[in-house]
Parts: C-alpha cells; structure tokens; sequence
C-alpha cells in the first residue's frame, strides 16, 4: 500500500516532473494548502513572492518567453484570480505556455455567494485553452498533469481552480506524471514542388522580401544563408528581432509603427514577400495588394487572414528554410538588393549621428548606446510597451545569444519589470534588463521589492519623458487636443533607494556615464531614471523625405522637426543602384 500525502503535495510534485524551476504569485487564506506545500518543496521548486498578481503572471511569460518552457503562476480566490488576467492575455496572444493556479473557496461554501466567492471558470473562458476546476482531491494532480500537456500543445494558458479544502485533503501517492511521455509534435515536412513554386516566385520578382516571424526562432543561421545565396533583404517581426542578428546587413529591421525606415519602405515597395512563421496583423497597410504572396505557417488556419495567399505552404518553418537553401540557386545582386543595403547603412548612419549630443534632456540614442555597450553577449532585454518599444526596436543591436521580448500582440503596458523578474529567476547568472517608459513603470514600480527581496541584479532604465508619448502622437495625427497623456515627474531614483534598491535620477549626459558606470558593479537591482526629451519617434509609417514626389513644404517641416535631413528617400537610393 502505497503512503498517503496531502493532494497539494501530489500536485507540486507534478509540476516537479515537467521541469518545473520557479512559481509566482502572491498567496491568500484559500490558497493555503497550495502555500504548504511549496513550502514542503522548496528545495525543488522556487517561489518567488510578488507584490500584484499582474507582476507574477507577467513574470511567468517572462519566463516562458525567454525558455520556450512552461511558466508558473498563482492567485488566490477572487481579486487575487482577476488580477491575473493581464498578464495570461499576454501570455494567449503571443503564444506562450502558461498555467495559472487559481484559488477557489471550500467546496462546502461553493454557490453561497461566500467572502470572495467567484464563478471563476467563466472569467478565463476566452484566455484559456484549457479551464478546469477540480472536484475532488484525487483529480487534482491529473487535471495539473493535463492541463500542462494542454498549455504546450497549444502554446497557450491553461488554468486549474483550486477549491480550498481539497489541497489539504490526503491521496494516495501514485499519480504517475505523464512528463517523461511527452513529445512535441512532428511538424509537416515541406512539399518539395511548393518550395520549387516559392523559389519561382521570388526569383520572378524584381523586389522580393523575407519576412520573418518568432516561428523561425533557431533558424537565424539558415535564413542569413538563404539571404545570401538569393541575394534578399529579411524583415522582422517584433517578436523576432534577434532571430538574425541586427547587424547583419541585410536585416532591414520591422515594419509598421514600431519599425524602422529600412523595413517599412522595403516590405511597401516589394512585387514579392515570403512569410515565414509569422502572423504580423498590419500587414494591409504595409504589403501592395498586388505583391505576391508566399505564407508558411504549421497552422492553417492562418491562411490568407492578412492578404491574398497566391502559395500556402502548411510546413515546419526551419524544415522549410533548409529544403529551400539546398534547392536554391545562387543570383547575382540586383540593384534592388544593393539600394536595400544603401538605406540600411543610411540608416545606421543617421541614427549614429545623434550619439554622443549632450543637450538636456538627454535623447533616447545616447541611452541606448550606452545599453549597447554594457550588454553582455547574452543579455536579456525585456522591453516595455510605447514609445520605448520603438526605440528599442530601433536601437537595441541583438545578437542571436540574446533574446529581446516585449508584449507583441497584447502590447501591454507594465511588462518590462514583471517579464525581467522572470527572467532573472531562470536565468541568474545572465545579464537582464527592464526598459521602461516612465509610464509603463508608474504601473509596477512596486515590483522592485521583488528584485530586493531576491537579490536580483536587474538593470531597471526608464525612459522618462513626462508622457504617454505613443498616445500623444496617435492624438496629433487624428488632430485632437492632448487629452490624459501629460505625465507628472518623479525622481524614481530616490524611490528605489526607499525600496532597497541602488538608484540613480540621471538628466546630463555626464551624469548617464556615472550611472551606467556604476551599474556595471552592482549587487542587486539598479534603477535608472533617465530624463529624456519628449521628442517623437520618427514616423516610418508616415515618411515625408522625397521633394519630387511629395508636398515640398511639407518635406521640409517633417525633416526639420525629426532632424531628418541625412536621411535618403529609397526612390532614389533604387534609382542610383
């Protein structure tokens, strides 16, 4: 006969068996039994105590975003549950496997209208791939085991409520955890004639483009290769950057809002574009309805929801990638390939030439180059939601050791903090950053405790610009007053002082070199607050460069107000080829 140990005991041990490393959350009464028994495993599993529940379901996709593995997170019945919400649609819409475990009152005081009683499964009904709530205390470790393989066949949230009483309750201690029968799926091989089609095609075109989505994630070798020997231009997704690494010189960057010049104008002015794992959503603002259309997905279901699907190739995408590099011929450079690369380096120049300007308030180019230069070979950058995206898209140079996320689809604001803290608990002998708007970090700046509390050296930037900048300029295109965007300032330095962190309020560029200089022996979080001129972005969605083809004084305003004036409209670039 076998011992007997508490059905919360039985439940851990399961999430043991899948690998599981770190849990967070913020405990309450009805999660209790739960609380036991992760203290009971604590030399096995890591809890990490936030301060909100948003920060410890952030935290988990944080985690998850940078492993490719399952994260962890909790909330006890009622406001505790709501809270993570947030932080699970992150997690749903940019498919990362997720469970959430979720507090429930006694199953004796259910349908009461009890203290914090919810109707809980409805609440998660739309984030979740899987929503169960255990009935007995003998299903509780199976519905665990389950809706794991749920959230990783998916790649999505899955979330098991948790009556009080039943954790307590004793089971026998048989359950056999199905972790070690796992496999991930055996994704489609490509048809060899649709890879010969898509090779047609592109080699057809006069402008052809490789878009590349998170999909191709471990294939950044094979896609460089394949840019080479065909002689294309690659443009990334969000989500993708660091796939192929930034200074590679024909990675033109992203396209849309949060973009760059390079891959906005050549994705516009492409006859051809190739997606590859990805789904980017603005696609009919940036592709030519006439262009055509090669999509390679392993889900089709994603077919020709963004534009006219001219080849659909249901197929694993490195499988893809690397049928296509053997079967591909070499061609020479066209001089759509040679403009491409001009307005890259024109590109990089320009950026370039703001470095090192020491006017107040400082500019987003100087803080970024100083990131650049302390990063690690492997940093972590998780990067906030707003205008901080774009400059991080913009200024970040990833490597294919680093990883850079952000909330891609949800676009969250808050991410950074709670997404570092996940990263840091993974990974903490790795280099991890949170870059924040003073937005973004107003919304979880309680969180560095979190970091306090577990001596982690995260390196906290925040971009204050006393704005929500991305907002702001939203309301100036559509011609509104500026309504709710104004920030007021605060020295967020000294506040992480009060909570136990080093901090710094940093508004002369002297003063960015003693911060960054100190940052590099720190013992635990570091936050610096850096005053930035509330400048807008360049618009690359929007550019007014060329004369001869747009409203002269027009031009002439857009470029004195963006200091535009280096930078070359790609007509001519192609023109000059």
């Amino acid at each position: 006969m076998t011992e007997k140990i508490n059905a919360s005991d039985a439940m851990i041990k399961v999430l043991e068996s899948w690998g599981v490393h770190n849990v967070y959350g913020l405990p309450g009464g009805s999660f209790d039994s739960t609380m036991n028994a992760l203290y009971n495993r604590k030399s096995t599993i890591n809890y990490v105590q936030v301060r909100h529940e948003e920060v410890g379901a952030l935290a988990a996709v944080g985690e998850a975003k940078v492993t490719g593995k399952l994260g962890v997170t909790f909330g006890s019945a009622g406001p505790g549950a709501v809270h993570l919400l947030n932080g699970l649609y992150d997690a749903k819409h940019d498919h990362m496997p997720v469970l959430a475990l979720v507090g429930q009152v006694p199953t004796t005081l259910m349908n009461t209208d009890y203290f914090q009683e919810l109707n809980e499964n409805p609440i998660f009904t739309d984030v979740a791939v899987y929503n169960r709530t255990v009935m007995t205390a003998e299903q509780m470790p199976h519905v665990v085991d389950e809706a794991i393989r749920q959230a990783y066949k998916y790649s999505g949230v899955a979330v098991v409520t948790i009556p009080k009483d039943l954790g307590w309750q004793p089971i026998e201690d048989n359950y056999v955890s199905s972790a070690n029968l796992y496999q991930a799926p055996i994704l489609p091989e490509p048809d060899v004639k649709q890879v010969d089609e898509a090779l047609e095609i592109l080699s057809n075109a006069k402008h052809p483009v490789m878009y590349i989505g998170q999909g191709t994630r471990g294939a950044g070798s094979d896609i460089i290769a394949l840019s080479e020997k065909l002689h294309i231009p690659i443009v990334t997704s969000a989500l993708a950057k660091g796939i192929v690494p930034d200074s590679y010189k024909a990675n033109m960057g992203s396209a849309g809002r949060v973009a760059t010049k390079p891959g906005v104008e050549v994705l516009q002015a492409a006859d051809a574009v190739m997606f590859v794992g990805s789904d980017f959503p603005f696609q009919p603002y940036f592709v030519a309805p006439d262009a055509k259309y090669i999509q390679v997905d392993i889900d089709a279901s994603k077919f020709g929801r963004r534009h006219v699907v001219d080849l659909a190739i249901l197929a694993d995408s490195h499988k893809f990638l690397k049928v296509m590099l053997e079967k591909a011929e070499t061609t020479a450079e066209s001089k759509w390939y040679k403009a491409a690369l001009e307005n890259k380096k024109n590109w990089e120049e320009w950026k370039n030439s703001f470095v090192g300007q020491q006017d107040t308030p400082l500019n987003v180019e100087n803080v970024f180059a100083k990131i650049n230069a302390l990063a690690t070979d492997d940093a972590i950058f998780q990067v906030d939601v707003g205008n901080v995206t774009i400059d991080g898209m913009r200024f970040l140079k990833a490597d294919q050791a680093q990883r850079f996320t952000t909330s891609g689809w949800y676009a969250t604001m808050g991410y950074a903090l709670p997404a570092a803290i996940g990263a840091q608990a993974e990974y903490p002998d790795r280099q991890v950053w949170s870059i924040s708007g003073d937005g973004g970090y107003a919304m979880v700046m309680q969180d560095v405790l979190t970091q306090v509390k577990y001596h982690m050296p995260i390196i906290n930037v925040i971009l204050t610009n006393e704005s929500l900048g991305f907002i702001e300029a939203e309301q100036d295109d559509s011609k509104q007053p500026h309504s709710g965007v104004d920030l007021i300032d605060a020295d967020y330095g000294t506040s992480a002082q009060a909570l136990g962190a080093e901090g710094f309020e940093v508004r002369t560029y002297d003063e960015l070199e003693q911060a960054f200089e100190k940052a590099k022996d720190r013992k635990g979080p570091v936050v610096i607050d850096i005053k930035i001129t509330n400048l807008r972005p360049l618009p690359v969605e929007q550019l007014l460069l060329d004369k001869e083809t747009q409203d002269p004084e027009a031009v002439e305003q857009f470029v004195k107000k963006y200091h535009a004036e280096s930078l070359i409209p790609f007509r001519k670039l192609l023109e000059e080829a």
